[in-house]
């Protein structure tokens, strides 16, 4: 059995377990070290030229009208923020165009992101089952429980890894 000593530890040792905390803060991941959530911004294609990024240039194809309005949200691809109300690093809003049409959503840093687009069809800013389009990184499907909820894609399926530059997709529109 080891015995645990209850002496405060020395000034050395309390300045050196500082800096191996900080070295390990400084050498985690991005992602790890938490993002700022819920931030806003209009679609500025700007934000994907060639000299910008990370970024993902995003062509939403299969939009069914050009009314109300539309949103890309880009998440950590992790399961306690994936599709969480307000767990967005950004939020870009835009103005849809039936047919397809381009979105820049700026990232925070490169790394693990799993991005829902929502076409709010009518513009009351709220998610209507029968009325509003959807659609996800991936393009995974969108699986209805007993042919009535839907029931959104795991974020391991709309998980993509954006780099330094500018990461481009395909987000396909689903309507129920």
């Amino acid at each position: 059995m080891t015995a645990v000593s209850s002496a405060p530890a020395s000034p050395f040792a309390r300045r050196a377990a500082a800096g191996l905390a900080l070295v390990g803060a400084l050498a985690a991941p991005v992602a790890a070290q938490g993002y700022v959530y819920g931030r806003s911004m209009n679609n500025d294609l700007g934000e994907c030229a060639a000299d910008k990024g990370p970024a993902v240039r995003i062509t939403v194809t299969g939009l069914k009208s050009s009314s109300g309005n539309l949103f890309a949200r880009a998440y950590p691809a992790t399961k306690a923020d994936w599709l969480v109300s307000k767990r967005y690093v950004i939020r870009v809003d835009a103005k849809p165009q039936a047919g397809s049409m381009t979105v820049c959503v700026p990232l925070p840093a490169e790394g693990a992101f799993a991005i829902a687009v929502q076409h709010d069809a009518n513009g009351n800013r709220k998610t209507d089952i029968s009325t509003d389009g959807a659609g996800m990184s991936n393009n995974p499907g969108i699986k209805k429980i007993l042919g009535l909820v839907p029931q959104a894609p795991s974020v391991e399926k709309a998980r993509f890894t954006a780099g330094p530059g500018v990461t481009r997709m395909t987000i396909a529109m689903q309507y129920l």
